[in-house]
């Protein structure tokens, strides 16, 4: 593999996510209604983003290759990435004023020298020229980790996390925003995400991640 491409053999074992996809979770359906479809799961729990859109299942080779990124310093594969989020999220992008990177706890990004999702809205918006900004959305308090958590565990854990500074207000009020983060699990950290955002004005809050854990897939 090299850094702007896989191999056959690679690329195959990579679950994309095709159409048809629930417009609003971003997750792969079954069966192709034709036109836009909102799933049972988006009807009963719907997120506070308007819509999400992603890559692939988390798993596999992606899941390799997204922990190499984050724990390794495996950096090469971030064009990569970039090219990925640009075509998985055109539909998204497109309509985007804004992209917003998920901000990491402090303590983590002292750990780990950068935030993952900032890299990846640098590249996607390196594809797209869309701006990138990624003082937009603050941590304003750091959480336990999200794993072995259920759905309304993960809501709590994540609730009134984050905020957007005072200053930044003028730079989201009335804009569409995509809030961009590496993986999607069940979707709470982007709901509190987006709720925060639109709490200070943005007319709406799209998601773009590199994975997304569905259980199609799995």
């Amino acid at each position: 593999m090299d850094h702007d491409s896989l191999c056959p053999s690679c690329w195959s074992q990579i679950n994309f996510v095709r159409p048809p996809v629930c417009d609003r979770l971003g997750l792969p359906l079954a069966i192709d209604t034709g036109g836009l479809t909102v799933s049972a799961a988006a009807l009963a729990n719907p997120p506070d983003y308007d819509r999400a859109r992603a890559v692939a299942s988390f798993g596999g080779l992606l899941q390799v290759l997204i922990h190499g990124f984050k724990f390794h310093d495996n950096h090469n594969v971030r064009r990569l990435f970039g090219r990925w989020m640009a075509d998985a999220g055109r539909e998204v992008l497109a309509e985007a004023d804004l992209l917003v990177p998920v901000p990491l706890a402090r303590w983590r990004l002292l750990g780990r020298r950068f935030n993952q999702a900032q890299i990846l809205a640098a590249e996607a918006g390196r594809r797209t020229g869309k701006p990138v900004n990624p003082f937009a959305l603050v941590r304003i308090r750091s959480t336990p980790h999200q794993i072995g958590l259920t759905r309304a565990q993960r809501s709590r854990n994540v609730a009134g996390v984050f905020r957007v500074p005072a200053r930044e207000l003028p730079n989201i009020s009335g804009k569409a925003i995509v809030l961009v983060d590496d993986v999607i699990t069940s979707g709470a950290t982007a709901s509190a995400a987006a709720r925060a955002l639109k709490q200070a004005g943005a007319r709406k809050v799209d998601v773009l991640a590199l994975a997304i854990v569905s259980e199609r897939y799995s």
